[in-house]
């Protein structure tokens, strides 16, 4: 008997985004017809169990157009529609969606924030990774001089007053010692 795989999909209004993750896929394979039919199947696990799908997409797609990246961890597939418009689900018929398929949400739009592609052309060949460490934009983190080091938050510099032994006010012998810490404290 097969397994079902973990299923995650989002949408833009010219293209489908699914995303099977099954680490150590060993065999994949991964089908594609114009009428929207989409199967899988692999093995993995220490086992070598197989992992089966068939999804009836909601429309048709162009397979000529359509990209498939196997990963080591995930199968990575844009499904371009064969007609621009946004899907209300991603199956046909009314049925509930199987237990084992997720939205997207890193990859989600919504409709009426999608720009055609403008700005969202999400495409896994072209990912530039050399600039990956540095992480541009980080700026206005509390407690980061310009220098690229903690600003030194203490309270060392502010002046605090003793109470005076006058009051009432009697010190015990652990506050004797921290103020003499702090006395003998050079200053920075």
């Amino acid at each position: 008997m097969s397994r079902h795989p973990e299923v995650k999909w989002a949408q833009r209004v010219d293209k489908v985004f699914i995303t099977v993750l099954l680490p150590d896929a060993k065999n994949a394979k991964v089908n594609l017809e114009p009428e929207g039919v989409f199967t899988f199947s692999a093995s993995a696990g220490a086992e070598d169990h197989l992992y089966e799908l068939k999804l009836e997409l909601h429309d048709k797609v162009n397979v000529e157009e359509s990209k498939i990246n196997i990963g080591v961890r995930s199968i990575f597939c844009i499904l371009e529609k064969a007609e621009k418009g946004w899907w209300k689900k991603l199956f046909r018929g009314d049925g509930k969606p199987p237990h084992y398929l997720k939205v997207d949400w890193d990859k989600w739009v919504d409709e009426d924030e999608d720009d055609g592609g403008l700005g969202n052309n999400f495409d896994m060949g072209g990912m530039d990774f050399s600039n990956f460490g540095n992480m541009g934009g980080m700026g206005g983190l509390g407690g980061v001089g310009d220098d690229g080091e903690f600003d030194d938050s203490d309270d060392e510099d502010q002046e605090v007053s003793k109470p005076d032994k006058a009051e009432g006010a009697a010190k015990t012998d652990d506050q004797e010692n921290l103020e003499e810490k702090k006395e003998a404290a050079p200053s920075t």
